[in-house]
C-alpha cells in the first residue's frame, strides 16, 4: 500500500488544490471536500487520486451564451 505511505498532509493537499488549509478544514466540517482518511486521532491525510477525482468532478463545462455565439 505505497499509495497510503505517500498520502498528502492537509497543508500539502491544500497547496495541491490551490486553497488554504483553513478552507480544507471548512470543507471537512461541511462534508463537501475531497475524501480523506485519519492516519491517527488528529492526522488527516489525502490521497492524490482522490484529490484529482474531486477536482475533475468540479470542472465547469458551462459555456456562457456570449462565448457560445462567438464559436458558431
Amino acid at each position: 500500500m505505497d499509495e497510503y505511505k505517500n498520502a498528502l498532509t492537509e497543508q500539502e493537499a491544500a497547496r495541491y488544490v490551490g486553497v488554504s488549509p483553513a478552507v480544507f478544514r471548512l470543507w471537512r466540517a461541511e462534508g463537501t471536500g475531497p475524501t480523506y482518511f485519519r492516519a491517527g486521532s488528529k492526522l488527516i491525510r489525502y490521497l492524490r487520486r482522490d484529490l484529482d477525482g474531486w477536482i475533475e468532478a468540479r470542472l465547469s463545462k458551462h459555456v456562457s451564451p456570449g462565448i457560445e455565439a462567438l464559436q458558431t
